[in-house]
Order: structure tokens, then sequence, then C-alpha cells
């Protein structure tokens, strides 16, 4: 079992940069892939970004995304992390991390997730 919990949401002007912590609670989170993913109000949760524990951590953006943020861990205190450059008011949602042994961009694909962190991106 693995515990998720998400920090660093808030609210940031449009052009303007956040971080994102997920911190876990198992030994173990080195063999999981990290994943982020986003809901907006009426939408459907989206992927954002994940980093695989394999390869040296080979990354992965939804093409939205690309360019402005950036994934990482640090598998040493249990963490990743997700910065957000560039913000735009659409990237206004809930984010989530989720952990997973062997998905990549599909939140089926993905076992444990974090309760969310609300960002919100003004205009």
């Amino acid at each position: 079992q693995v515990q998720l919990v998400e920090s660093g949401g808030g609210l940031v002007q449009a052009g303007g940069t956040l971080g994102l912590s997920c911190a876990a609670s198992q030994r173990t989170f080195s063999s999981y892939t990290i994943g982020w993913f986003r809901q907006a109000p009426g939408k459907e949760r989206e992927f954002v970004a994940s980093i695989t524990w394999s390869g040296g951590g080979k990354t992965y953006y939804a093409d939205s995304v690309k360019g402005r943020f950036t994934i990482s861990r640090d598998n040493a205190k249990n963490t990743a992390f997700l910065l957000m450059n560039s913000l735009k008011p659409e990237d206004t949602a809930v984010y989530y991390c989720a952990a997973s042994r062997y998905g990549l961009m599909s939140a089926i694909d993905y076992g444990y997730w974090g309760q969310g962190t609300q960002v919100t991106v003004s205009s």
C-alpha cells in the first residue's frame, strides 16, 4: 500500500510559477512510476506528466504542458515534484499525484492516488 500526499497548490497569476510536491509513505517509492493528473470542474481527469522508476527516470508530458512543466523525483526522500511555469488560466484544476508499477499516461493504470491539491490561475 502506497499513501501519497500532495502539497504546494494555491492561487497564482497567469504567467506565474507554482511547485507541487508528492510525498509517499513507502520505502519502495523508487519502484513506482509517479504520475501527475488534473481535473477541472465539469471535465474528465487528464494526464499531465509522469516519471518512470527505471531507466534513469524517463519523463512524459501532455502536449498542453510540454515546455512549461517539469516533473522530477527524489527517491531518497520518497518525494516527487511538479514545477509549473508560465501558468495559464486553463491550468486551473485539482492536481493529483498517483503511483503505478507499470503505468505511464493512462489514469486507469495507476492504483494509488493522493487526495489532490487545488491550483488556481487567475487571468
